[in-house]
């Protein structure tokens, strides 16, 4: 039976794509906690040493193997390159009871661009009087915003708002950011939350605006695109593939930015197109629910 579950383990890590999302998006699920499933590996190697059964730690070699190859060089990850930019992405709670401490946070790592999320009325001035000394050019649509030390041209509202939820859910924008490497496209989204109830995996409306948010960067016409935002789900998770399949994979880092007090899960993100994400780290906590992320992007 050890040896089964060993073997179970190594094909659910291999092959999460298998396990459907029909009922309740499972699947969606499975992918979304997909490197903790590497938690069995010991739990499983603990029993089969109490029962002595070589079959059992013979077996335990697959999964340990899968494993390494899928998140080994996450965690000890290569150099990723002197980066030409580099962005903050972060969800600022609508309950932070520090905009300014949390703004002064973001500006200690020295960031061309950053992208903010859950953005309230009352908090909003807080913020754009803290960063606009660093940042003299910003741009704010519904609960989102994004400040930078380039020129923004070409403003928008992002329009990724699935069917069924009331107007003024405005949680996306496009804009130009005149660089030293030329125009670049930047988007700033946060995406529907997802809830694990009776029911399984409630995805549903966020899977549906990240096939929005796939269809505006499909028809975007400037080159070089720099994406950044809360989508609500990892880059394993299938519900993201309109967007991850649009975006370019970079060196990987686990950079858990969810939930703060104990994070167990990265659902924040910065992702390019026709340029390169040389790395992500976590900032310390401020006062979100949701660590601040890092990330380092070459354009040359």
């Amino acid at each position: 039976m050890l040896a089964s579950l060993a073997v179970l383990t190594s094909a659910l890590l291999a092959f999460p794509s298998a396990v459907p999302n029909a009922i309740g998006n499972m699947g969606s699920l499975l992918e979304a906690f997909l490197p903790w499933l590497g938690l069995t590996i010991p739990v499983l190697l603990l029993l089969a040493l109490l029962r002595r059964s070589t079959t059992a730690l013979v077996a335990l070699l697959l999964p340990a193997a899968v494993w390494t190859y899928l998140f080994g060089g996450m965690v000890f990850p290569g150099e990723g390159g002197t980066p030409d930019i580099t962005a903050v992405q972060h969800n600022v709670s609508d309950e932070n009871t520090d905009p300014v401490g949390t703004a002064e946070t973001l500006i200690e790592a020295g960031p061309e661009l950053i992208a903010l999320e859950e953005l309230t009325p009352s908090a909003l001035p807080l913020y754009e009087g803290a960063l606009a000394p660093a940042y003299p050019h910003h741009a704010v649509e519904g609960t989102v915003g994004l400040w930078s030390k380039y020129p923004l041209t070409d403003v928008r509202l992002l329009d990724i708002r699935p069917e069924g939820i009331g107007e003024g859910w405005n949680r996306g924008l496009r804009a130009g950011a005149r660089t030293p490497w030329g125009e670049i496209a930047v988007y700033v989204a946060h995406l529907p939350s997802v809830r694990i109830g009776p029911t399984g995996f409630a995805s549903d409306h966020r899977d549906e605006s990240a096939g929005l948010l796939g269809e505006a960067l499909a028809a975007e016409k400037t080159a070089k695109v720099i994406l950044l935002g809360d989508f609500n789900g990892t880059l394993d998770d299938r519900g993201l593939t309109p967007v991850t399949s649009r975006t370019e994979l970079s060196e990987r880092r686990f950079a858990f930015s969810w939930p703060a007090a104990f994070p167990v899960s990265r659902i924040d993100h910065v992702m390019a197109r026709a340029a390169t994400v040389t790395d992500v780290r976590t900032l310390p906590a401020t006062g979100s629910d949701h660590l601040p992320i890092v990330a380092g992007i070459r354009l040359a």
